[in-house]
Formats: structure tokens, C-alpha cells, sequence
């Protein structure tokens, strides 16, 4: 399935690897960050939190988004003092475990109800008349090295849209004598590149001589971005690539 999601929804998330965090000084740091959700109430009734699925959110000018256990949110925050709402989220489409489906419906529902926040240090909490929602803050993480880290593709943009990604994980590496490897979801390339400053010139790619039915706009996204050249920029744990009108958002391996 290909989800499609606003280019400015994934500027958000992808936000999540730079520095947000906020001086922690109670509520004078601000709810800006990324944060993951550690314990939860609703109605009287606590929230499902499950370990393999992880509940997010980053808030950053304005912008909300992050995981909902299951699938990937986002929208507009609006703060006033102590008070915060939410506005229409977009969200993925994707089908998890019944299990981790449960924890998103409740998360989200709850998430409605919210009305304040407040900070302690690298808690913030969020409350409403029937909910109290508890995070931790996540330590921002230290950019990767584009070269020799191992990238799993993520997510293909198209102007100011995103899709995700189909079939086999698709993958590159720069590696360090100058040869790059990858995949695209369906067939194999590799080649020889050079940096110079942010742009990476790619001066040989050969591709595996295979047909991939129902994978072939994947497989030409990637290969027409690889072909020549393309900028690269790493933020954290993510890379993202453009050659100026397409575009590659990858996630560190490991």
C-alpha cells in the first residue's frame, strides 16, 4: 500500500532528529521536543502502551507529529499559556497487530480530550478533564555519518508529497572507498560516487536486469535520484536525499 502524506508533515518528523529539547525548567521550557509516551489514563481506564510499538510526539513550531503505536501522525498545535489543542491530524494507513491497532485508536482518542500541558524538567504531561498523558523526553540523537552507515529507504518525495516505500527493504551504502551499494525495493545497483560538500556525484551505477511488477514507480523513484547527483543531508538518525525535484528519506540501520 502507498500512503501519502503533506511534505510538511515530514519535515516534523524528521525534525525529530535535531536538537528540540528546551531548557528544563518546569514550564518555562516549553512542551517543545520529542517525547514518548510512558503511561496514560482515559475515562478512568489506562492506556495500552505496547513495548514493540512505541507512542511518539514531537512539537515544534507549531507542528505536531510522531508514531501512534502503529501508524505516523501529524498536525497543527496551538499553545496559549497552559493550554494546548490539536487540530485535524493526517495519519498513515498502515494495518499493525490487532494489539497495537487497540493502543492507537486509544491513544488518539484520548490525545482529543487534552486541554493543558505542563513540564517538569524531561516530563511533560498532558491533562483534560478525563485524561492525563505522561512523557519522557527522547535525547536528541547525534547525526549519523553518510558515509559507511547502512540506510533503509522510508519514504519516496514528490514535490511536496511523501509516499511510503513497497516491497523488499530497500537500502544504500556509501562506503568509504568510494563504491556505493543498494537496493531499490526490487533490484540491486551499485557504483562509484564522490562528495563534494553536500552533493554526492555519482560517476558509475550499473542495476540489476530484472522486471518488478507492481514495484516499477518505487524502482525508478530511486534510480532516477542515485543516477547523477543528488544533495544529502543527515539529521540524526535520518538522510535525506534530493536531486532538486525528487527525493529519498532514508533512516539509519541499527
Amino acid at each position: 500500500m502507498s500512503i501519502r502524506l503533506s511534505l510538511a508533515l515530514v519535515v516534523v518528523l524528521v525534525a525529530a532528529g535535531c536538537d528540540l529539547s528546551l531548557p528544563p525548567a518546569g514550564n518555562a521550557g516549553g512542551p517543545g521536543g520529542e517525547w514518548t509516551l510512558v503511561d496514560g489514563t482515559h475515562r478512568g481506564n489506562p492506556l495500552p502502551i505496547p513495548a514493540e510499538a512505541p507512542i511518539t510526539m514531537t512539537i515544534d513550531r507549531g507542528e505536531v507529529g510522531g508514531r501512534a503505536a502503529c501508524n505516523t501522525y501529524g498536525g497543527a498545535v496551538t499553545l496559549d499559556g497552559e493550554r494546548i489543542g490539536f487540530g485535524a491530524m493526517s495519519m498513515t494507513e498502515m494495518g499493525c497487530d490487532p494489539a497495537v491497532m487497540e493502543a492507537e485508536s486509544a491513544y488518539l482518542t484520548a490525545l482529543d480530550d487534552v486541554e493543558r500541558w505542563a513540564r517538569q524538567g524531561e516530563r511533560l504531561t498532558l491533562t483534560g478533564e478525563a485524561v492525563e498523558l505522561t512523557y519522557e523526553l527522547i535525547p536528541p540523537t547525534p547525526d549519523a555519518a553518510l558515509v559507511g552507515t547502512a540506510w533503509r529507504l522510508d519514504g519516496l518525495v514528490d514535490g511536496e508529497a511523501v509516499s511510503s516505500t513497497m516491497g523488499d527493504p530497500a537500502t544504500l551504502l556509501l562506503r568509504d572507498d568510494g563504491h556505493l551499494t543498494g537496493t531499490t525495493g526490487c533490484r540491486t545497483f551499485e557504483g562509484r560516487y564522490e562528495i563534494e560538500g553536500g552533493v554526492v556525484r555519482v560517476t558509475e551505477l550499473t542495476n540489476e536486469d530484472r522486471a518488478c511488477p507492481g514495484l516499477e514507480a518505487q524502482d525508478e523513484h530511486v534510480l532516477t535520484v542515485i543516477n547523477e547527483r543528488f544533495d544529502a543531508v543527515v539529521e540524526g538518525d535520518r538522510l535525506t536525499l534530493s536531486d532538486g525535484r525528487l527525493g529519498l528519506l532514508y533512516l539509519a540501520e541499527g
